[in-house]
């Protein structure tokens, strides 16, 4: 979502009042409910003229769309009647497994460090099981809290975790809703995988994501190969599309790109400048000559921000990854 669309919401929100935006926050995720948090304290005063015209787009983007309650039975029935047990089980349990999550779900809220505290004398198995059902970043960054040899091992066994029993994961919910609350088969979910351990690599960067890429590499060369393939670099901007790298810029503070740039390939940034009016591009090679010497650490944060930004257009479908990945490249 646009950082305007997210204004939108949060003028909405305000003009709500107080019990109906509560109503719309339980419905809402913890990334959601932190950017439109975030929007809300920076609305500050705005006219009349402003609200109402936010309130005239929300009532003409809603009319007459209808809400239909939905029933876990009422789904089940319906794929079992269209594809048959067998075919709808593991479709089910897909649809359904958030039901069965609630331990896991409550950790979204919580901040890195106090999950990684929480988590850093569990089993590397169990560890493995609870990131992969994560958001990447979150995951990353938790890991990053935890011993390097802990670490290591959590990222093996993401990259080979090839499912999870339903049953296990009840158990484990059971578990962390007794540590969150302070107390103590059949289809398996396609969860964990190459695919996963690259996601939250790609979010580590520098010295770790090496490191802990080397580790995977003395125990299978193989393995540490297909989770490479699978990561998009900040590199892998050249293998986007003049299209897709104009979508992104959208998106991207000039500051951030300023210094994401520093230290880059002459050819990656040709292909920004190439993608700017002559103007804008004119302001960022002076931007980037007076900036001076960044730090590498710096440089590196911003780059992880452009490649968040990168995940989120890749996820609504506005850009495809080729390169290195393919069409189906790191994100899905």
């Amino acid at each position: 979502m646009s950082e305007d669309s997210i204004r939108k919401c949060a003028v909405l929100m305000l003009a709500l009042g107080h019990e109906e935006a509560a109503e719309v926050f339980k419905y809402l995720g913890p990334k959601e409910v932190q950017k439109l948090g975030t929007a809300m304290t920076s609305v500050g005063n705005i006219n009349r003229e402003h609200i109402e015209a936010v309130l005239r787009e929300f009532h003409d983007e809603t009319e007459g769309r209808i809400s239909l309650a939905d029933s876990d039975e009422y789904i089940r029935s319906v794929l079992k009647k269209a594809l048959g047990d067998d075919k709808a089980a593991h479709l089910i349990d897909r649809i359904l497994q958030g039901n069965e999550s609630a331990g896991i779900e409550s950790l979204k809220w919580l901040d890195s460090a106090s999950v990684a505290e929480m988590i850093r004398n569990e089993h590397p198995q169990i560890i493995a099981t609870i990131m992969v059902h994560l958001e990447r970043d979150h995951a990353s960054e938790i890991l990053n809290l935890l011993p390097e040899r802990l670490r290591n091992d959590v990222i093996l066994r993401i990259a080979t975790l090839e499912g999870i029993q339903p049953m296990a994961m009840r158990e484990l919910n059971e578990v962390l809703t007794q540590l969150l609350s302070g107390g103590e088969v059949t289809k398996k979910s396609s969860l964990g995988g190459v695919k996963a351990a690259a996601d939250i690599l790609n979010y580590m960067g520098g010295a770790i994501e090496a490191s802990v890429l080397a580790n995977v590499r003395e125990h299978d060369a193989d393995l540490a190969q297909k989770i490479q393939d699978q990561m998009f670099t900040f590199d892998n901007i050249l293998d986007l599309d003049d299209r897709s790298v104009q979508l992104l810029l959208r998106e991207v503070q000039s500051e951030t790109l300023i210094v994401a740039l520093k230290g880059t390939s002459q050819e990656l940034k040709d292909l920004i400048f190439k993608n700017m009016s002559t103007r804008a591009a004119e302001a960022l090679k002076e931007d980037l000559e007076a900036k001076g010497p960044v730090r590498l650490s710096e440089v590196e944060a911003e780059q992880k921000e452009i490649l968040k930004i990168v995940r989120k257009l890749v996820d609504e479908g506005q850009i495809v990854l080729g390169g290195k990945g393919g069409e189906e490249g790191l994100i899905e």
